[in-house]
């Protein structure tokens, strides 16, 4: 929907029908989880962000920290993780220096 105030509306009408005494328990909860987090849910219809990308990176590092485990130099897990995440500029690469 690219009307906030119809995604409001819609919005509303999903969490009064889900948190009907009729609806299973976990249809109810999820009408509470909507409840709460409505005006963020909201939000997104206007300002059109995501922090999903920032959500993909981190689940990528601590894969790849799991699958490492054991590093003990930080470099080595440094350029796994660049590796992961796409192609890293091998000429910076070497130039970056973490204290």
């Amino acid at each position: 929907m690219d009307n906030i105030d119809q995604a409001r509306a819609a919005l509303e009408e999903l969490t009064c029908h889900l948190t009907k005494k009729a609806m299973p328990p976990e249809l109810q909860k999820l009408g509470r989880t909507i409840k709460r987090w409505f005006d963020k849910i909201c939000n997104y219809h206007i300002a059109r962000i995501s922090n999903g990308p920032t959500e993909a990176l981190n689940n990528l590092i601590k894969r790849i920290k799991r699958i490492g485990f054991g590093f003990r130099n930080f470099e080595n897990y440094r350029i796994r993780a660049l590796l992961y995440a796409g192609k890293p500029n091998w000429r910076v690469l070497d130039s970056i220096v973490v204290k």
